[in-house]
């Protein structure tokens, strides 16, 4: 046996096996969390049963839950990527947790990505329970699905950097306050539940152009009428993306 068979090897873990094992920790940490599971699930769930079920909004000629199934998937992404996330994020930054790991050896863009990729999973997981029941109650989604992927990760781009921006600039009782504020906002005024085609026009021309309004609107585009890619949408979510992100990172308080 040689001498060095059993010498301790100090140093970090390769970077990529610490993004992995973050990434679980913070995928059980979202949805072991109650409120996170009412958002993220019951909400959604409910939401798409009920109005595909009970005649209480005038959805048009097709079938309700042709048009609610897309805004469902929108509301969906909105209350994880940005809701969720900022709740949670902002109490960890309240409770020192981002300070000590941000002085551990996991680099702190590499907690980030921990962040946004437990958020893509939980949307996975998301998007295949809505998808199963919106077929149960009879949704017949066209479109390509590539189209559809896309758009998706935008949407989850635009509110993470949204979501990250709140949570480290403002203190965890205000981010507490403004994300289930904005989240129930943009609920109704967002063309999720209410077709943005009931405003008024000159508000209509405001929501349009709000990433909940080009997420749902995208989706709908492409699932309800097969549409190729709703490249307006999509470029209204990247723009949101690129400031949102830009300004997480430019303003994003540790401490």
């Amino acid at each position: 046996m040689s001498t060095g068979t059993y010498s301790p090897r100090p140093g970090a873990a390769p970077v990529g096996r610490m993004i992995a094992a973050q990434t679980a920790l913070e995928t059980r940490m979202l949805l072991r969390n109650g409120e996170q599971l009412l958002l993220t699930v019951i909400i959604p769930s409910l939401l798409l049963v009920l109005f595909s079920t009970v005649d209480i909004i005038d959805t048009g000629a097709d079938k309700a839950v042709d048009f609610l199934a897309p805004g469902v998937l929108a509301l969906a992404v909105l209350s994880t990527a940005f809701t969720g996330q900022a709740i949670a994020t902002g109490f960890e930054r309240r409770y020192g947790v981002l300070k000590r790991l941000g002085a551990s050896p996991l680099p702190r863009w590499a907690l980030m990505t921990s962040k946004t990729l437990a958020v893509l999973v939980t949307e996975v997981l998301q998007v295949a329970l809505l998808t199963a029941i919106a077929l149960a109650l009879g949704w017949s989604p066209e479109g390509n699905p590539a189209s559809v992927l896309l758009l998706l990760v935008l949407g989850t781009a635009a509110f993470s950097g949204l979501g990250l921006l709140m949570a480290g600039t403002l203190k965890a009782e205000a981010t507490l306050a403004a994300a289930n504020l904005v989240f129930l906002l943009l609920l109704v005024g967002g063309g999720v539940i209410v077709p943005l085609d009931r405003f008024p026009e000159p508000a209509r021309s405001v929501l349009e152009l709000l990433p909940i309004s080009a997420l749902s609107d995208g989706l709908r585009d492409v699932l309800q009428n097969g549409a190729a890619m709703p490249w307006g949408d999509a470029l209204v979510l990247a723009v949101w993306a690129v400031l949102g992100l830009g300004a997480a990172a430019k303003f994003f308080r540790w401490e």
